[in-house]
C-alpha cells in the first residue's frame, strides 16, 4: 500500500489534502517562508497521529507538524522539496477535563489558546499565558516553541505553565505524561525534552496545564518616562511595592507608537508623544479598593521620584484592554509601514538602556537612516528590537542586500551584553544557522545526540533548529 492511501485508511479520505490551494498550510504567518507540502493531514486522534506516524516512518516519510500557523521562524512550514507531510492538529480541540481542586486542565494539543483562556474562565480560573496570536496560535505549538508574551514576568513561559506532555515519538508510540503533579522526581523529566523542541523530537499530542485563581481586581496604566534606564528603575519600584501582584511590565519607544499614530490614527492615545511610554498590569488577590490604592501609591512615588513625566490610569476594562491594543498594533503597525528586520533578543535587564543606546548609534554609523523600532517585555528581558529600512528605499531590496550584516551586528551586541538572539519565537528554518555559529559547540553535541536519539531516522521536522 502507498503511503497516501495508508494515511487516509487511518485519518479517512475527506483528511487528506493533496492539492488545490494549500497556502494556508504552506505560507508562514510573515510570508517568508513557502514550501510545498507532500500532503496534509488532519489526524483527529492521538492514535491517529501515532499511526500516521508509523505510516510515515515506514516509507521514509518526514514530518512537519503544525498548530495554528502562527510561528515567527519558519518551523511550522514544510520546505519546497515536495516531500514532507503536514500534520496538521487543529481539528484535535477538546478541553478534556479541569480538575478545579488541583487547578489543573487537560486539553488537545490543537485547542486555540483563548479557548483555553475561556474554558478556565467558565470555572473561575485563570490560564494565564496570554500573546497576540491567542485567537489562532494553538497549546501544541504554544508549548513545541515554548511560548513567551505578555505575562512572562508573573507567571513564566509556557514551560513553567505545563505539568505534563502526551506525545507521540519518532516511532509512532504514544508517551502519556498527563499528570497533574507538581512534584514527581522519578527520572529524567521528559516534558522539558519536547517543550521548546520545535517538533523536532515528537508530536506533542495533549498537555496538563498550570490554572489560577481569577484575580479579585487589577488596573493598568501607561506611564512616560524619558529613557530605558528609568524605565528599569521604574520596573524595580514596581516590583518592590506590587510583588508578585505585577504582572505585567511593557516599554514601547516613541517611534513605535508614532508607527501605530501613523498607521491606526482612530487609537487613542492617552499620553502625548514622548521618548518611552510604559504599561504596566497589576493583578491583586484581594479587592479592588486594595488594588486601586496600591496602583495609586506606586504611581504616586514615581512621580515623586522624578522617574514619570505623566501617567494614565485605566478607570475601565474597556479602557484596559485600549491599553493593551496600543502594544499589540505596533507589529502591524510596522507591518503596514513596510517590510522590516525583526529581532527577539533577550538581555539581562541591567544590560537593556546600555545596549540599545549603543546598539541604535552602530545602526545608524553603519546603515544610515534605518529606524530602529523597540519594544517589548522589559519586565523579563525580551525586547523586539527591529529595524525599519530608511524612508524612501525599496524595502525589500534592502532587506535583501542588508539584513545579514543588520543581524550580525545586533547579534554580535547582544552577545557582548550577554543576552539571547532568541527569546521567544525559537529557531526554525529563520535562525539555524546562527544557532550553528553561536551556541557552544558541546551544547550542540548534546543536543544532536538527543536527536538521534529520539529521531533516528531524521524525520521529524528535518531543517529546523538542528
Amino acid at each position: 500500500m502507498s503511503w497516501l492511501a495508508e494515511v487516509r485508511a487511518i485519518v479517512g479520505a475527506a483528511n487528506v489534502i493533496d492539492g488545490g490551494d494549500l497556502a494556508a498550510y504552506e505560507l508562514d504567518w510573515r510570508k517568508r517562508f513557502r514550501g510545498r507540502a507532500l500532503a496534509v493531514v488532519r489526524p483527529a486522534s492521538t492514535e491517529e497521529v501515532a499511526a500516521v506516524v508509523r505510516a510515515c516512518a515506514t516509507h521514509r516519510v518526514p514530518i512537519v507538524a503544525q498548530g495554528g500557523n502562527t510561528g515567527l521562524v519558519g518551523a511550522s512550514v514544510p520546505d519546497a522539496s515536495g516531500t514532507q507531510a503536514l500534520l496538521s492538529l487543529t481539528r484535535m480541540n477538546r478541553v478534556r477535563a479541569i480538575d478545579a481542586a488541583n487547578l489543573t486542565m487537560t486539553v488537545d494539543a490543537g485547542c486555540v489558546l483563548q479557548a483555553v483562556q475561556e474554558a478556565a474562565a467558565a470555572q473561575d480560573l485563570l490560564f494565564p499565558l496570554s500573546l497576540a496570536a491567542e485567537g489562532s496560535c494553538t497549546l501544541g505549538g504554544n508549548l513545541a516553541t515554548n511560548a513567551g508574551g505578555t505575562q512572562v514576568l508573573r507567571y513564566g513561559n509556557a514551560r513553567e505553565l505545563c505539568l505534563g506532555l502526551e506525545v507521540v515519538s519518532a516511532a509512532g508510540e504514544i508517551w502519556n505524561g498527563l499528570t497533574g503533579l507538581r512534584k514527581d522526581n522519578t527520572g529524567y523529566d521528559l516534558r522539558h525534552l519536547f517543550i521548546g523542541s520545535e517538533g523536532t523530537l515528537g508530536v506533542i499530542t495533549g498537555a496538563t496545564l498550570k490554572l489560577y485563581p481569577q484575580p479579585a481586581a487589577g488596573g493598568t496604566a501607561l506611564a512616560a518616562v524619558a529613557s530605558l534606564d528609568v524605565a528599569i528603575a521604574l520596573l524595580q519600584l514596581a516590583q518592590a511595592r506590587l510583588g508578585a501582584s505585577l504582572t505585567g511590565f511593557e516599554v514601547m519607544g516613541g517611534y513605535a507608537l508614532g508607527l501605530v499614530r501613523r498607521h491606526f490614527p482612530q487609537l487613542a492615545q492617552p499620553l502625548p508623544p514622548g521618548e518611552w511610554t510604559v504599561l504596566l498590569e497589576q493583578s491583586d488577590s484581594e479587592s479592588a479598593e486594595h488594588a486601586h490604592a496600591l496602583f495609586e501609591a506606586l504611581l504616586e512615588t514615581a512621580l515623586e521620584r522624578g522617574l514619570i513625566a505623566d501617567a494614565a490610569v485605566a478607570t475601565s476594562v474597556e479602557q484596559s484592554k485600549a491599553m493593551w491594543h496600543l502594544r499589540e498594533s505596533i507589529p502591524m503597525a510596522q507591518s503596514i509601514e513596510g517590510p522590516n528586520i525583526k529581532h527577539d533578543i533577550a538581555l539581562p535587564i541591567s544590560a537593556i538602556g546600555a545596549f540599545v543606546t549603543s546598539t541604535d548609534a552602530a545602526l545608524l554609523r553603519s546603515f544610515p537612516g534605518v529606524r530602529p523600532v523597540n519594544f517589548g517585555h522589559l519586565g523579563d528581558g525580551n525586547l523586539h528590537y527591529n529595524v525599519q529600512p530608511p524612508i524612501g528605499a525599496d524595502a525589500a531590496a534592502y532587506l535583501g542586500e542588508h539584513e545579514h550584516a543588520v543581524n550580525t551586528l545586533v547579534f554580535d551586541a547582544v552577545a557582548e551584553f550577554g543576552g539571547s538572539f532568541s527569546a521567544e519565537h525559537g529557531i526554525g528554518a529563520l535562525k539555524r544557522d546562527e544557532l550553528a555559529q553561536r551556541k557552544s559547540p558541546v551544547a550542540l553535541s548534546l543536543m544532536r545526540s538527543i536527536k538521534h536519539a529520539l529521531d533516528p531516522l531524521g524525520l521529524m521536522n528535518p531543517g529546523r533548529m538542528l
